[in-house]
């Protein structure tokens, strides 16, 4: 991307500065002021906004959907800070798509209100309960859909939903909010929404159903029925690299001359995969490069344990052995060819071809993505919130490993370094700070399984019965026993040489 401005004084990011952005960055073309809201989207982060915001102004782009504009919406304290910077900015995102040898820039503004985080949810209700939305969707991490870790149902002793239950017009939740919000539909008859999960989660869609009908029939039975009969809840898969924005990031749009509080940098890739199952209509997102089909479980399983399930194989032994960035891992002897050797020997083999992809050429892909140099992506992101996403991501290849008799040591071995990093330090005793909503109990496990490996694989609520596998115990004993003894950088050749 050529960069002739930065001399200039950088231009802040607003509906008045568009038309005299610097040429060579994209901007819309459409009238923002005639956008009317048809989404509201909860959990505005960068991957919402570098993906799905992106797609719907590639559409409005072409002079389409322009009465499907999204309403953002939180309910964290911390989503606070974001619609402050957002507003700010008229709600205009900056773009930066980084490929390993070429960069470029676009304005999209296909967002159009962020509405205020509020702690009764009053005013994301009244907006979800309005006729012209028609779709509901959420990022709120793997994590934040109350499944019981053991069983997979819902779970309803969670303090918020118990509650959401007792106060159903005074949500904490997102789910409640919803709940409410249906409610409301209802008594007015206006019709359900579509309910649309973007988060990285197996079947998004009938989690995001179950999640949503239980907590509906805590406190309402008959509403639940309208729910789980009226709404949709359609599954996907959502693919793109996006990592957070720190200094370096809003130093790149400075850098091309733009003033924006929250740029967001990407890779040069993107996928989105849905049921084409929406109650009440939906964008023809497909006119620019999302794909409907009824198989989307595949596509999900596919880039669920390869992609998700491979960025844990990496950021784990990562942090404990100091690299930084993902990047970083792929040019690493041992941790990049740890990538290779499980995701080709132990992940891909239960993973289904998709059209035009088969496993193995998306293990390349997959390797190919995670080196781009230009994507600044820390491993302490990525390795972020293990508790969910190495039972979500990792431990469906164990089990699929364990049943078909195939290999499993090292997805053990990737267990045994998560139990090594979450003791708190690394290899060379500097510390790695807390990096789990669980992180305290985690740590405290962790400490006691360096003497008793089985502390670690007793979590339940994580490992469930593979505790009672003895091939998988014995592996993880042996690999966890070997990090300790040996550092986990021998433990990774021992295992690469042993399983060629």
């Amino acid at each position: 991307m050529k960069d002739d401005t930065q001399e200039e004084t950088p231009m802040k990011l607003s509906n008045a500065n568009l038309a005299a952005l610097p040429e060579a960055i994209l901007r819309p073309q459409y009238d923002r002021k005639s956008l009317r809201a048809g989404i509201v989207h909860i959990g505005v982060g960068n991957f919402h906004r570098g993906h799905q915001a992106w797609y719907l102004h590639r559409l409005m782009q072409q002079g389409l959907a322009h009465d499907w504009a999204i309403v953002g919406a939180g309910v964290r304290v911390t989503d606070a800070a974001m619609r402050d910077k957002l507003r700010a900015q008229d709600c205009l995102t900056t773009l930066i798509e980084l490929a390993p040898d070429s960069s470029s820039a676009e304005v999209i503004g296909s967002m159009i209100d962020f509405l205020p985080i509020e702690e009764d949810n009053a005013a994301l209700i009244v907006q979800m309960a309005q006729p012209s939305i028609r779709i509901v969707s959420l990022t709120v991490t793997e994590g934040g859909y109350f499944i019981d870790p053991a069983t997979k149902g819902f779970d309803a002793t969670h303090p918020d939903i118990v509650h959401d239950a007792a106060n159903p017009t005074t949500p904490r939740t997102a789910f409640g909010a919803m709940v409410a919000a249906l409610l409301l539909r209802k008594q007015a008859g206006t019709g359900a929404f579509t309910a649309m999960c973007c988060d990285n989660l197996l079947g998004n869609g009938d989690v995001l159903r179950q999640t949503v009908v239980s907590l509906a029939r805590m406190s309402d039975p008959a509403l639940a029925d309208w729910i789980d009969a009226n709404c949709s809840f359609p599954n996907s898969m959502v693919d793109c690299i996006v990592p957070a924005t720190g200094d370096t990031e809003r130093a790149l749009a400075l850098g091309i001359g733009l003033d924006d509080a929250a740029p967001v940098t990407h890779e040069n890739f993107r996928q989105w995969v849905i049921e084409d199952t929406f109650c009440a209509g939906r964008p023809d997102w497909d006119k620019v490069g999302a794909q409907f089909t009824d198989n989307v479980h595949a596509f999900e399983a596919m880039k669920i344990r390869i992609l998700n399930g491979g960025h844990q194989v990496i950021s784990v032994p990562a942090q404990v052995l100091g690299v930084e960035m993902i990047s970083d891992c792929m040019e690493h002897e041992l941790i990049g060819a740890l990538f290779t050797k499980v995701a080709r020997d132990e992940i891909a083999p239960h993973v289904h071809a998709v059209p035009d992809m088969t496993p193995e050429a998306y293990v390349d892909l997959i390797q190919s993505r995670f080196s781009n140099p230009k994507i600044v992506d820390t491993t302490r992101r990525v390795a972020f919130d293990g508790s969910s996403r190495h039972p979500g991501f990792v431990l469906p290849s164990v089990r699929d490993g364990l049943a078909a008799g195939t290999s499993i040591e090292g997805l053990a071995l990737v267990e045994a370094a998560w139990a090594r990093m979450c003791a708190g330090t690394r290899d060379d005793g500097s510390q790695i700070d807390a990096n789990d909503p669980f992180w305290a109990t985690l740590n405290a496990t962790a400490l006691r399984a360096k003497d008793d490996p089985l502390a670690w694989l007793s979590m339940s609520n994580i490992y469930g019965d593979l505790i009672d596998s003895d091939r998988f115990v014995t592996a993880f004993q042996n690999a966890l026993s070997a990090i300790w003894a040996d550092g986990i950088a021998n433990a990774i050749q021992t295992y690469l040489a042993g399983h060629k």
